[in-house]
């Protein structure tokens, strides 16, 4: 299938990842013709725009891991907001779609909210991604100081931290220290698959809740 991206028509096949320079303009442009839709996903930054339009795998991964994630707040009692899709932008600067995002410790500043003013608003407390064709990177959300992203890549949960003007790899979540977070996700992830997602979190939520 080719590739096709023009003021009339955007398509870009599934697993692939376009990277072209462009402006600011051109970045809204491109996600004004998509209008409401999600696909191709957009990321916009140093002067490139990327292109993104996910496999399946991708899109259960994130609807896996959201829902895990929201297992384990509900289990240790912890209010919370998630949001998908969602796009972040600083204007002229940088555009970008985490698969989910939660607010958590940020949730009284947002409560309520319909729209969200990246440049005023905190950001979220946690992003997720799932990172299946290399288009992703936790150094994407330093510009929005995202104190925490979960990285799913190559079968593999890596947690990352916010430390001053970088992300630092760390072995728990800060929402939950005593877990092993990364076990936990390739156990119930590995049911996903054998079996279904909905047996996975069934699975997991008669364990922790």
């Amino acid at each position: 299938m080719l590739i096709v991206i023009s003021p009339d028509k955007i398509n870009v096949p599934a697993g692939a990842v376009i990277q072209v320079p462009a402006t600011w303009q051109d970045y809204q442009a491109v996600a004004n013709q998509r209008g409401d839709g999600s696909i191709p996903r957009l990321k916009y930054r140093n002067g490139e725009l990327l292109l993104m339009s996910p496999l399946p795998e991708h899109g259960k991964d994130a609807s896996f891991i959201a829902d895990l994630a929201k297992v384990l707040l509900d289990a240790k009692g912890f209010e919370y907001d998630a949001f998908t899709p969602i796009t972040m932008t600083l204007p002229e600067f940088g555009g970008i779609e985490p698969d989910y995002c939660f607010y958590i410790e940020k949730l009284e500043q947002v409560r309520g909210k319909k729209r969200i003013d990246w440049q005023v608003d905190p950001p979220p407390d946690l992003v997720l991604e799932i990172d299946v064709t290399n288009y992703s990177a936790a150094e994407d959300y330093l510009p929005y100081r995202v104190p925490e992203v979960w990285m799913l890549k190559r079968n593999i949960l890596t947690i990352h931290q916010l430390n001053g003007s970088s992300y630092r790899l760390s072995p728990v979540s800060a929402y939950f220290p005593e877990l092993q977070l990364q076990a936990i996700v390739e156990q119930y992830r590995q049911i996903a698959y054998d079996q279904s997602s909905s047996q996975a979190i069934r699975q997991l939520r008669q364990q922790f809740c």
